[in-house]
């Protein structure tokens, strides 16, 4: 359905790629950006992801005649290609990507372009999918819940005909959980005969079904798109929204079985700016869309740097309005640190401290050697965003794109099925065998 009849997925998309450079650098492309392009394409094109490309393109240029605000995000703004068909809005010219962190030949799964639609509208390119490809090919992928400890005891406490308000009592107190004693107690307490034994059934049933499916929910927007209809390869059932399908299918099945998944979510700022470019052009008439903002607008950071950020996406939690006075963000690039910094692992990695002391000159910045330099000195050489650990493993360890990128993969699942001890030994070695410090390693 997209391709026209004359010509290949591959040179179709080269066409689009290069209408949207055209547009997007008024004929006079960068020559590193034309480099990262064709780098770009070849991939694709070697690793046959160009229907991938052009099933999002076509999505999102649809929202846009539409009036309807999208934006892509996630580890798809590395690529030049997604910039130039307008998937994304972050450009090449102006910021290093990594499109390693998006595709590569050795991570063996299809790239994952999320693309954020106003939320008040994103029915409406929902319905869209359908009409265009039939609700026999097109279908909401499934999300399987599991049991977590309060749906277990809930559940369990409903099964063996407990009193409702006691069962919800335990769930909402889960300080007896490693503690059979106080289990016991609190059976006792509500006068339950044979108390010992049912708080011992209870307790044991609780922690068997722990992680074991419950019931299967609607994924938050991944559509699966099938060449044939898809309820050959998987049932098939009504949402309970109308208008809607959804396989029995869960985000890994998917994955596994090598199938078309769009994520197509929903995101409420954007219907707040589509309403506030809506007033904005009463007084401004010349702003009409995102891009037509004032850059590195000084009055702004102003706010900012005061904490006047409430109901600002992104930056608007307690952690973040805490941080702003004292990073000060003066230009669009501070933003881009300050939201990475405030997470768990720059936190918890002793990352923020050294970063705000070199930032307000407090401490010295060094570096090993100026290829360390050329990856840390854009935050003063304290890594903080995953691409640097990438660049990281492949200029200081010997690591290819592939391997630091399954690195970063390892690091983001640490706490579940974490196979980032396996690394170990070749980062260190492999920072060793080109000179480094084992301190450093």
């Amino acid at each position: 359905e997209l391709v026209p009849l004359n010509l290949t997925p591959t040179t179709y998309l080269r066409q689009l790629v290069t209408e949207g450079a055209t547009k997007r650098w008024d004929h006079e492309t960068p020559s590193e950006v034309l480099s990262l392009i064709e780098k770009e394409l070849t991939l694709i094109a070697e690793l046959k992801y160009e229907y991938y490309f052009l099933t999002v393109f076509d999505i999102v240029n649809f929202a846009r005649s539409q009036g309807i605000l999208c934006q892509g995000r996630g580890s798809a703004a590395n690529s030049a290609v997604c910039y130039c068909l307008g998937i994304t809005e972050v450009d090449p010219s102006r910021i290093s990507l990594l499109f390693e962190r998006f595709i590569s030949k050795e991570c063996n799964e299809p790239p994952d372009i999320d693309v954020d639609f106003e939320h008040e509208r994103r029915e409406e390119v929902i319905q869209y999918i359908y009409r265009k490809y039939g609700r026999n090919r097109a279908a909401i992928a499934a999300t399987v819940i599991t049991y977590r400890s309060r749906s277990a005891v809930r559940d369990v406490g409903k099964a063996l005909g407990m009193d409702a308000v006691f069962v919800d009592d335990l769930a909402k107190s889960l300080a007896w959980w490693n503690r059979e004693r106080e289990l016991k107690a609190k059976f006792q307490e509500q006068g339950i005969e044979s108390g010992h034994q049912l708080a011992d059934l209870f307790l044991k049933i609780t922690q068997e079904i722990l992680g074991f499916p419950r019931h299967l929910s609607q994924h938050v927007g991944g559509f699966v798109i099938s060449r044939g209809p898809i309820s050959q390869l998987v049932p098939v059932e009504n949402a309970s929204m109308p208008d809607r399908t959804v396989i029995q299918w869960d985000k890994e099945d998917i994955e596994a079985l090598g199938l078309l998944k769009v994520d197509i979510l929903a995101l409420g700022m954007l219907s707040a700016i589509r309403k506030t470019l809506a007033l904005v052009q009463r007084d401004q008439p010349g702003i009409k869309t995102i891009q037509d903002i004032p850059k590195e607008d000084q009055a702004t950071f102003r706010m900012l740097q005061q904490a006047d950020s409430l109901g600002v996406f992104q930056i608007e939690s307690r952690a973040q309005m805490s941080m702003l006075p004292r990073l000060k963000p003066a230009c669009f690039y501070d933003l881009v640190i300050e939201i990475a910094i405030v997470r768990p692992g720059p936190i918890q990695g002793d990352m923020v401290h050294p970063y705000l002391r070199r930032r307000a000159g407090l401490e010295p910045i060094s570096y090993p050697d100026p290829a360390i330099q050329s990856v840390l000195e854009s935050t003063l050489g304290v890594p903080i965003f995953q691409e640097q650990v990438i660049r990281l493993a492949m200029v200081a360890a010997g690591f290819s794109g592939g391997e630091a990128d399954s690195l970063r993969r390892a690091i983001t699942n640490w706490g579940r099925n974490s196979k980032l001890l396996t690394f170990e030994h070749k980062l260190k070695s492999g920072m060793l065998a080109r000179g480094y410090s084992a301190e450093f390693a």
